[in-house]
C-alpha cells in the first residue's frame, strides 16, 4: 500500500519503526503527531529566541532606562517561576482527559505576555517600564509551565519510543535556524536599537505562540479510559514522598541538577566578552548566531542519539561542557588578549551544542522513563525541584562570580563532571540501546 505523503516527509526527517508505530495507531496517525509536534514546538522555541532573559529582554531594558537591579531578576522569573508551580499545577493537569488542550491554553497564556511586553515597550520607559514587563513575565512563566508539563504528556502519547528524540532534536534544529536569522539581523540592525523595533521584534514572537496553538490543535491524542479526578495527598507532600519512594526517579532527579554546567555557564562567557572591550550588541549577536547554529548542528545528531540512549548522551555532553569550561579558564587565564574574544565565542558554540544535546536527552529520558499519569507526575515534580535547585545552584555561583568569573566557571566544570558520573549510573530506557 501507498503511504500518504505526511508518512514519507515524516520518515525522511525521523527513522521509522514499523512495529511501534503500529502500538500506536499506526505510521498515518504518528506521522501526522510527530510533525505537528515538530511545527509546534518549532514556533515556540522561535518565540523563545526572542523573548530570552538572557539577550533580547536586557536590551530592551536597556532602551526603556530600566533600573539594572530589575535586569537581575529577568533570568530568575523567566527559568524558576516555569519550573517551581508545576508540582502545583499536577492536580489540575491530571483531571484533563485531553493535555493537547493543556499545552493550547499555555501557549495562549505566552502569547499574550509577549504581546503585553510588546505594548510596554511602545508606551512606558523607566522603573515602571521594568516593573510591567517583569510582571508580563511572570505570566509568561506560568504559561510556560503548563506547556513543560502537558508537552511530555503528548509526546508520549502520540510518540512511541525510538522516535521521540528526533522529533524534539528536529524542532531544535528549526529553531536554531530562526535564531541564527535573529543574530544576523540585530548585526544588520546595529547598535542602536530603538523600542519600536523591539517591539516589532515581541510582536512577531508572540503571532508563533498563535500558530502553535493552531499546529498542536490537530495532534491525535487518545485520552485515558480513566481520568485522575482528585489526587489522595496534597501536591507538597507528593513532591516530597515521589522523590523518597521513587529511586528511579530520585536518581534522575540527582543527575539532572549535577548537569547544570551547560545552562548556567554561558553567561559567564558574555560578560567575559564585554569585559574584553567587545560592543555590547555585536558580542551579544556573535553569541546569539552561535548558539543558532548549534542548535541546527545539534538537535538532529542528539535527538537520534538520544532515541538511542539519552543516558549516555547526558553523561558524554556534561563531560565536554565541562572540559570546555575549564579549557575556557585556561584561555582568559594564558592566551594573548587577541585571542581571549574568539576563544570565548568558540567556547560558547561548543558549551551550546552539547547544552541541547543534554536538554533533549534529559527530555526523551522522562518521557521515556515512565507512562500515562505517571510521566506527568514525574515532569511536574522534577521541574518544581529542579526550579530549587537551580535557585540555589544559581545563588551559589552568584556568590562565586563576586570573585569573579572564572572561580564560578571552575564550579560550575566540577559539577558537571559529578552529574556525568551520576547520569552514567542511570538505568537505560531506550527502546534501541
Amino acid at each position: 500500500m501507498t503511504s500518504s505523503p505526511s508518512v514519507r516527509w515524516f520518515h525522511r526527517l525521523v527513522d521509522a519503526h514499523p512495529e511501534a508505530e503500529r502500538e500506536f495507531g499506526g505510521a498515518q496517525r504518528v506521522a501526522t503527531g510527530g510533525l505537528r509536534l515538530i511545527g509546534a514546538n518549532a514556533l515556540q522555541s522561535a518565540g523563545d529566541q526572542v523573548v530570552n532573559a538572557k539577550t533580547v529582554l536586557p536590551w530592551l531594558f536597556s532602551v526603556l532606562g530600566a533600573p539594572a537591579a530589575l535586569v537581575a531578576l529577568l533570568v530568575p522569573i523567566r527559568e524558576s517561576g516555569s519550573m517551581l508551580p508545576q508540582a502545583a499545577f499536577t492536580p489540575w493537569v491530571l483531571r484533563a482527559p485531553r493535555r493537547t488542550r493543556v499545552w493550547m491554553l499555555g501557549a495562549s497564556v505566552q502569547g499574550v505576555s509577549v504581546l503585553a511586553m510588546a505594548a510596554v515597550a511602545l508606551t512606558l520607559t523607566g522603573a515602571l517600564a521594568g516593573v510591567a514587563v517583569l510582571a508580563a513575565l511572570a505570566v509568561f512563566a506560568v504559561g510556560r509551565a503548563l506547556c513543560s508539563i502537558a508537552s511530555k504528556d503528548v509526546q508520549g502519547r502520540a510518540v512511541p519510543k525510538g522516535q521521540r528524540g528526533q522529533v524534539t532534536g528536529i524542532a531544535t534544529a528549526v529553531s536554531g535556524v530562526i535564531a541564527v536569522g535573529v543574530g544576523v539581523l540585530l548585526h544588520l540592525l546595529g547598535p542602536n536599537l530603538s523600542a519600536g523595533a523591539l517591539a516589532a521584534f515581541l510582536t512577531a514572537a508572540a503571532l508563533t505562540w498563535f500558530v502553535g496553538v493552531l499546529v498542536y490543535a490537530g495532534i491525535p491524542e487518545d485520552a485515558p479510559d480513566a481520568v485522575a479526578r482528585a489526587q489522595r495527598e496534597p501536591w507538597l507532600r507528593d513532591l516530597v514522598d515521589l522523590v523518597r519512594q521513587d529511586a528511579a526517579f530520585r536518581h534522575f532527579v540527582a543527575a539532572r541538577a549535577l548537569l547544570l554546567v551547560s545552562a548556567l555557564a554561558p553567561p559567564f562567557l558574555v560578560t567575559l566578552a564585554v569585559a574584553q572591550g567587545s560592543s555590547l550588541l555585536a558580542g551579544l549577536g556573535s553569541f546569539v548566531i552561535a548558539q543558532g547554529i548549534a542548535s541546527v548542528l545539534g538537535g538532529r545528531v542528539f535527538g537520534r542519539w538520544s532515541d538511542r540512549s539519552s543516558r549516555r548522551v547526558m553523561t558524554y555532553g556534561s563531560v565536554v561542557a565541562s572540559l570546555t569550561v575549564l579549557a575556557v579558564v585556561a584561555v582568559v587565564l594564558l592566551a594573548q588578549p587577541g585571542l581571549v574574544v574568539p576563544g570565548l565565542v568558540a567556547g560558547y558554540f561548543v558549551i551550546s551544542l552539547v547544552h541541547v544535546g543534554v536538554r533533549v536527552a534529559r527530555k526523551t529520558y522522562v518521557i521515556d522513563l515512565a507512562e500515562g499519569d505517571q510521566r506527568t507526575r514525574y515532569v511536574a515534580v522534577a521541574n518544581t525541584a529542579m526550579g530549587v535547585i537551580l535557585l540555589v545552584t544559581g545563588a551559589v555561583s552568584a556568590g562565586l562570580a563576586t570573585f569573579g568569573e572564572l572561580p564560578a566557571l571552575v564550579f560550575l566544570a566540577v559539577l558537571g563532571l559529578v552529574g556525568a558520573a551520576v547520569s552514567w549510573r542511570l538505568p537505560e530506557v531506550s527502546r534501541t540501546a
